[in-house]
Protein backbone atom coordinates (compact mmCIF):
# COMPACT_ATOMS: atom_id res chain seq x y z
CA UNK A 1 0.00 0.00 0.00
CA UNK A 2 1.46 3.44 -1.17
CA UNK A 3 1.20 6.24 1.28
CA UNK A 4 1.79 10.37 1.06
CA UNK A 5 3.88 11.85 3.43
CA UNK A 6 2.90 11.56 6.98
CA UNK A 7 2.32 15.14 8.15
CA UNK A 8 1.33 16.96 11.54
CA UNK A 9 -0.73 19.02 13.52
CA UNK A 10 1.27 22.48 13.75
CA UNK A 11 0.95 24.09 16.85
CA UNK A 12 1.33 28.04 16.56
CA UNK A 13 3.30 30.04 18.99
CA UNK A 14 0.09 30.92 20.84
CA UNK A 15 -1.39 28.03 21.14
CA UNK A 16 -4.84 29.98 20.46
CA UNK A 17 -6.07 26.02 18.98
CA UNK A 18 -7.62 23.64 21.68
CA UNK A 19 -5.49 21.20 20.32
CA UNK A 20 -2.85 18.68 22.06
CA UNK A 21 0.96 20.49 22.65
CA UNK A 22 2.58 16.93 21.63
CA UNK A 23 2.24 16.85 17.48
CA UNK A 24 -0.14 13.83 16.39
CA UNK A 25 0.83 12.77 12.98
CA UNK A 26 -1.43 11.94 9.90
CA UNK A 27 -1.29 10.60 6.29
CA UNK A 28 -3.13 12.70 3.72
CA UNK A 29 -4.73 9.08 2.75
CA UNK A 30 -6.42 9.32 6.20
CA UNK A 31 -7.99 12.57 5.42
CA UNK A 32 -11.15 11.71 7.51
CA UNK A 33 -8.95 12.18 10.80
CA UNK A 34 -7.84 15.36 9.54
CA UNK A 35 -8.65 18.04 12.29
CA UNK A 36 -10.65 19.97 9.92
CA UNK A 37 -12.21 22.25 12.66
CA UNK A 38 -8.78 24.11 13.01
CA UNK A 39 -9.30 25.57 9.93
CA UNK A 40 -10.37 29.08 9.95
CA UNK A 41 -12.64 28.63 6.99
CA UNK A 42 -14.39 26.19 4.70
CA UNK A 43 -16.16 26.61 1.63
CA UNK A 44 -19.66 24.89 0.99
CA UNK A 45 -20.95 23.56 -2.18
CA UNK A 46 -24.52 21.73 -3.07
CA UNK A 47 -24.68 19.28 -5.72
CA UNK A 48 -28.02 17.94 -6.81
CA UNK A 49 -27.92 14.09 -7.94
CA UNK A 50 -29.83 13.09 -10.97
CA UNK A 51 -31.29 10.15 -12.69
CA UNK A 52 -27.82 10.90 -15.36
CA UNK A 53 -25.81 10.23 -12.47
CA UNK A 54 -26.95 6.98 -11.65
CA UNK A 55 -26.29 3.51 -12.89
CA UNK A 56 -28.28 0.16 -13.42
CA UNK A 57 -28.58 -0.76 -10.08
CA UNK A 58 -29.58 3.07 -9.64
CA UNK A 59 -27.14 4.49 -7.35
CA UNK A 60 -24.94 7.07 -8.24
CA UNK A 61 -21.97 5.89 -10.73
CA UNK A 62 -18.69 5.88 -8.78
CA UNK A 63 -17.26 8.42 -11.27
CA UNK A 64 -19.33 11.52 -9.98
CA UNK A 65 -18.04 11.33 -7.18
CA UNK A 66 -14.55 12.65 -8.85
CA UNK A 67 -16.68 14.96 -10.80
CA UNK A 68 -17.13 16.78 -7.26
CA UNK A 69 -14.09 17.77 -6.67
CA UNK A 70 -13.24 18.97 -10.16
CA UNK A 71 -16.86 20.89 -9.43
CA UNK A 72 -16.22 22.06 -5.47
CA UNK A 73 -12.51 23.05 -6.89
CA UNK A 74 -13.44 25.16 -9.50
CA UNK A 75 -16.63 26.98 -7.56
CA UNK A 76 -14.22 27.19 -4.43
CA UNK A 77 -11.63 29.23 -6.94
CA UNK A 78 -13.98 31.29 -8.60
CA UNK A 79 -15.95 32.29 -5.67
CA UNK A 80 -13.41 32.18 -3.02
CA UNK A 81 -9.77 32.78 -4.83
CA UNK A 82 -10.08 34.86 -8.34
CA UNK A 83 -13.03 34.75 -10.53
CA UNK A 84 -10.84 35.18 -13.78
CA UNK A 85 -8.92 31.59 -12.18
CA UNK A 86 -5.79 33.57 -12.37
CA UNK A 87 -6.03 33.71 -16.35
CA UNK A 88 -3.72 36.10 -17.23
CA UNK A 89 -1.22 35.35 -14.99
CA UNK A 90 -0.91 31.37 -15.04
CA UNK A 91 -2.69 28.40 -14.76
CA UNK A 92 -3.59 25.00 -11.80
CA UNK A 93 -2.21 21.99 -12.69
CA UNK A 94 -3.27 18.87 -10.75
CA UNK A 95 -0.29 17.27 -10.11
CA UNK A 96 -2.11 14.33 -7.97
CA UNK A 97 -5.93 13.20 -7.26
CA UNK A 98 -7.20 10.83 -5.02
CA UNK A 99 -10.96 9.83 -3.64
CA UNK A 100 -12.17 7.25 -1.66
CA UNK A 101 -15.95 5.92 -1.73
CA UNK A 102 -17.56 5.63 1.87
CA UNK A 103 -21.25 5.15 0.71
CA UNK A 104 -23.65 4.95 -1.87
CA UNK A 105 -25.80 8.17 -2.94
CA UNK A 106 -28.70 7.87 -5.22
CA UNK A 107 -30.72 10.03 -7.40
CA UNK A 108 -32.45 13.83 -5.87
CA UNK A 109 -30.25 13.66 -3.07
CA UNK A 110 -28.40 17.01 -2.32
CA UNK A 111 -24.42 16.33 -2.09
CA UNK A 112 -22.66 18.96 0.88
CA UNK A 113 -19.50 19.60 -0.46
CA UNK A 114 -16.90 20.77 1.79
CA UNK A 115 -13.67 22.50 0.94
CA UNK A 116 -10.32 22.88 2.95
CA UNK A 117 -6.27 23.13 1.73
CA UNK A 118 -3.40 22.11 3.15
CA UNK A 119 0.24 22.04 3.04
CA UNK A 120 0.43 25.49 1.64
CA UNK A 121 3.33 26.35 -0.40
CA UNK A 122 4.52 29.34 -2.40
CA UNK A 123 3.93 27.29 -5.62
CA UNK A 124 1.45 24.30 -4.32
CA UNK A 125 -1.18 23.04 -2.33
CA UNK A 126 -3.32 20.40 -1.22
CA UNK A 127 -7.28 20.73 -1.77
CA UNK A 128 -8.85 18.30 0.73
CA UNK A 129 -12.15 17.75 -0.23
CA UNK A 130 -15.38 15.71 2.05
CA UNK A 131 -19.33 15.06 1.09
CA UNK A 132 -21.70 14.32 2.88
CA UNK A 133 -25.47 13.75 2.27
CA UNK A 134 -26.93 17.35 3.11
CA UNK A 135 -29.96 15.71 4.85
CA UNK A 136 -28.13 13.09 7.36
CA UNK A 137 -25.15 14.55 7.74
CA UNK A 138 -23.67 11.32 6.61
CA UNK A 139 -19.80 10.93 4.97
CA UNK A 140 -20.08 9.59 1.49
CA UNK A 141 -16.91 10.17 -0.13
CA UNK A 142 -13.65 12.40 -0.06
CA UNK A 143 -10.30 12.88 -0.60
CA UNK A 144 -7.54 15.63 -2.06
CA UNK A 145 -6.15 16.63 -4.78
CA UNK A 146 -2.36 18.25 -5.20
CA UNK A 147 -2.69 21.55 -6.90
CA UNK A 148 0.55 23.17 -8.96
CA UNK A 149 0.45 26.49 -10.13
CA UNK A 150 2.54 27.15 -13.84
CA UNK A 151 3.27 30.52 -15.78
CA UNK A 152 1.79 30.26 -19.24
CA UNK A 153 5.12 27.97 -20.14
CA UNK A 154 4.05 25.67 -17.80
CA UNK A 155 7.35 26.51 -15.38
CA UNK A 156 6.18 26.12 -11.97
CA UNK A 157 6.02 29.95 -10.64
CA UNK A 158 4.53 31.82 -7.38
CA UNK A 159 1.46 32.43 -6.46
CA UNK A 160 0.50 35.86 -6.31
CA UNK A 161 1.01 37.12 -2.35
CA UNK A 162 -3.04 37.96 -2.30
CA UNK A 163 -3.82 34.55 -3.53
CA UNK A 164 -1.61 32.61 -0.96
CA UNK A 165 -3.41 34.79 1.68
CA UNK A 166 -6.75 33.28 0.32
CA UNK A 167 -5.49 29.76 0.30
CA UNK A 168 -4.39 29.77 3.61
CA UNK A 169 -7.38 30.53 5.44
CA UNK A 170 -8.90 27.21 3.88
CA UNK A 171 -5.87 25.74 5.57
CA UNK A 172 -6.06 22.49 7.83
CA UNK A 173 -2.64 23.37 10.30
CA UNK A 174 -0.42 20.26 8.91
CA UNK A 175 3.04 20.56 8.16
CA UNK A 176 5.53 17.54 5.97
CA UNK A 177 7.01 15.40 8.73
CA UNK A 178 10.90 15.11 8.31
CA UNK A 179 13.27 12.77 9.57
Amino acid sequence: MRHNAAVTQTVPAENTWPIAKVPVEYDLTEWRELPFELAERTYTHSIETYLKDSNAYANTYFARYFEWQGVCREAWFFKCVSPDMLQDKGVFITKAAHNDYVQETFPFQTIRGQVNTALVKKASFYILFRFSNAETGELVSGGYQQIVFADHERRIARLPEEVLATVRRYEVPLSVMRG
